[in-house]
């Protein structure tokens, strides 16, 4: 697959995921089998990893965006056992939407979550402080009220411009 269509392809489901086949081999000028080959491709190399939307946060019921960033015990990031127990406790909450290890502001990792209001944050954090206490040096978090104060929406349509 050349390098360009690939690219391209990205940028226009970037824009919307949701068209056919048939739709982006005309905005791409290819046949409809060479973009359904790249995109398999693309899945295949792991490229593309989901397909999903990007909802109004607020009005599926959230309140708060948390950032949490933590500095745990290095230990906890060099141990396989310890990454291992960090993974699946992450996989266990559903409105994380991201976690890693890291670097930056004095933390070594970082926790993305939606929480539903302050009371279910500041619940789900001391929840994480009891549970991680013996790993846990500190955390702090900048939350998001997602009713107010934003000045760009989320979403991964901008990356369309980006180079790759």
């Amino acid at each position: 697959m050349r390098k360009e269509l690939a690219q391209q392809l990205l940028r226009e489901l970037l824009k919307n995921s949701k068209r056919s086949d048939r739709e982006l081999a005309k905005i791409l000028k290819v046949s409809q089998p060479t973009i359904t080959r790249a995109r398999h491709k693309l899945e295949k190399d792991g490229m593309i990893q989901d397909y999903t939307i990007i909802p109004n946060f607020e009005k599926m019921g959230f309140e708060i965006l948390a950032i949490t960033f933590a500095k745990l015990s290095p230990e906890f990031l060099t141990t396989e056992e310890m990454k291992k127990k960090g993974k699946e406790y992450a996989a266990k909450v559903p409105y994380v939407v991201f976690v890693s290890s890291g670097e930056g502001v004095g933390m070594n990792a970082v926790i993305i979550a939606f929480h539903k209001n302050y009371t279910d944050f500041h619940r789900t954090l001391n929840q994480v402080r009891l549970d991680w206490k013996d790993h846990l040096q500190d955390v702090q978090s900048f939350t998001v009220s997602l009713k107010e104060g934003q000045f760009k929406r989320f979403s991964l349509t901008y990356l369309k411009d980006v180079p790759l």
